[in-house]
């Protein structure tokens, strides 16, 4: 999948409940940035902000989420735009899309600061 810049700033965290997914990045030299978060099993359960971890997924690594893994990305500012694997069922982001909006339920986005760029 080819996705265009959305920076480095989100609000909106993402488990599915019925599969794993696999996703890598395939721009060299690019990184990329994911958050992530254990799997809770339920909206009512999102993540806290000190459960999310921000990681920096390297050119040519491939990340497997568990079942239920909660996740935020990939993010990037550069370049405008990069391809992906995104190993996942054809229609999971349909039938098994569970999102929780911090912004809106909670007031409040995240910054990913990379400290060492």
């Amino acid at each position: 999948m080819n996705l265009p810049a959305r920076g480095l700033r989100f609000h909106r965290i993402t488990y599915h409940s019925k599969v794993t997914q696999c996703l890598g990045g395939l721009t060299p030299p690019h990184p990329w940035y994911v958050a992530l978060a254990a799997p809770t099993g339920s909206l009512d359960k999102y993540p806290q902000v000190e459960d999310l971890r921000v990681f920096k997924i390297p050119f040519g690594s491939f990340l497997k989420m568990e079942v239920g893994t909660w996740h935020a990305g990939p993010h990037f500012a550069e370049p405008a735009a990069m391809d992906f694997y995104n190993l996942e069922l054809a229609d999971t982001n349909v039938v098994d899309h569970n999102t929780h909006d911090y912004r809106k339920a909670n007031g409040i986005e995240f910054l990913v600061v990379d400290e060492q760029a």
